[in-house]
């Protein structure tokens, strides 16, 4: 099968008090296990099967016939990349080539926070916040849904799950709470040198 449920990269409980056990096993046993579930039973027997998922999502988006596939494949991506966008005492300003490279691009760490948690604010419903490379610059983006800036000729650096399910335990409704608790706490900006390297 192509797609598979990759362990977390620590333990349930390595994130809290900002994002508890329940909801990573929630999150990552239930939830991020469906959609690699239901992808397998939609790619069984095409040829999608032998597919790496980055070339399962460039191949389906923005086909309407195979929308599930896309959708399924993009949050097993999505979801295994946001797991790795996060670290127990993570969060707070970056170092390294990725810190230069917010202050060249983007204006500094201060702005960056700022653009990046409105992207999360403003996508309405269900999605994600990006930070991407685009055109040797960085870039803030948000999809909806299972929507992904790969399929835009966008290179992913980090994101932030901003589906309900993702907070929603430690959070309830306070969507703004939860995003200053992973920009300040959570992110992952040794994940994001590697991606920019």
């Amino acid at each position: 099968m192509a797609l598979e449920l990759p362990a977390l990269p620590y333990a349930l409980d390595a994130l809290a008090p900002h994002i508890n056990a329940q909801t990573l096993e929630i999150h990552h046993g239930k939830h991020h296990q469906a959609y690699v579930t239901n992808g397998n039973k939609l790619i069984e027997g095409t040829e999608f099967a032998a597919m790496k998922v980055e070339d399962i999502i460039k191949a389906t988006a923005g086909k309407a016939d195979k929308a599930g596939i896309f959708n399924n494949a993009a949050q097993v991506w999505n979801h295994t990349f946001y797991w790795h966008s996060m670290k127990p005492g993570g969060g707070g300003k970056p170092t390294g080539a990725i810190a230069a490279k917010i202050d060249a691009d983007l204006g500094g760490y201060d702005k960056f926070a700022q653009e990046f948690a409105q992207a999360g604010a403003t996508q309405f419903g269900s999605g994600w916040a990006w930070l991407v490379l685009e055109n040797g610059k960085l870039a803030i983006k948000k999809t909806p849904n299972a929507e992904n800036p790969m399929t835009a000729g966008a290179k992913p650096l980090i994101t932030m799950d901003v589906w309900e399910h993702a907070y929603y335990l430690d959070f309830q409704n306070r969507r703004p709470d939860y995003m200053k608790a992973f920009l300040d706490h959570l992110v992952n900006w040794d994940f994001a040198n590697q991606n920019l390297g």
